[in-house]
């Protein structure tokens, strides 16, 4: 079987219009989901990577390895990096105002990550063909100008809500109603296939 670069946009793929009503320049994203391990705030061992919105469609995050995240002892583990990665790179949805599932990511490991570091990832999206959605980052270790430690890119899918609300518990679903601004980033317009 051939591989091919599927999580970079074809050449000429054209850059999608950042929506009108996405997060404001330099504002926080919030977690889609509470528990979510990548940007829950209440999640007890996740992440709690936080991310901003850039000026076009680019979103700046960071997160702290600490002892939960280790693989080898006193650095993060490379599956860990991969999931911060992949919630990043989730987080430019927030720009286009889409739900949308991951496809494909790959994640290069440059250097060691060590707990107690901050990675700084910077994140943008490089096209769109149809649903497709292509994106790229970069985390540098203990400052937004620190040496690269990990490079990724990621093929997003965007889909309807209802993939998410045909699968979420019942439990869940009453929450969100009584939380709304979890799904705040849906843009009520929003078509599958416009």
């Amino acid at each position: 079987m051939a591989r091919i670069p599927s999580t970079t946009a074809p050449e000429g793929a054209p850059i999608p219009e950042r929506h009108a009503m996405a997060p404001v320049a330099g504002s926080k994203i919030p977690s889609h989901f509470g528990h979510c391990f990548g940007c829950g705030e209440l999640h007890p061992t996740g992440l709690h990577l936080v991310a901003y919105a850039g000026e076009g469609l680019d979103i700046t995050a960071k997160f702290t390895v600490n002892e939960n995240h280790q693989g080898a002892p006193g650095l993060a583990h490379g599956g860990l990096l991969s999931l911060a990665f992949d919630e990043a790179l989730g987080k430019l949805m927030w720009l286009l105002r889409a739900p949308a599932v991951t496809g494909r990511l790959e994640t290069d490991f440059i250097k060691p990550v060590p707990m107690g570091s901050t990675l700084h990832i910077t994140a943008e999206i490089t096209g769109q063909v149809n649903r497709k959605v292509y994106t790229s980052a970069i985390g540098r270790l203990n400052s937004p100008d620190g040496e690269i430690a990990v490079r990724a890119a990621a093929l997003y899918i965007v889909v309807p809500m209802d993939h998410f609300m045909n699968n979420a518990p019942k439990e869940y679903l009453a929450q969100m109603a009584k939380t709304p601004e979890l799904m705040a980033f849906v843009d009520p317009t929003f078509e599958i296939n416009p």
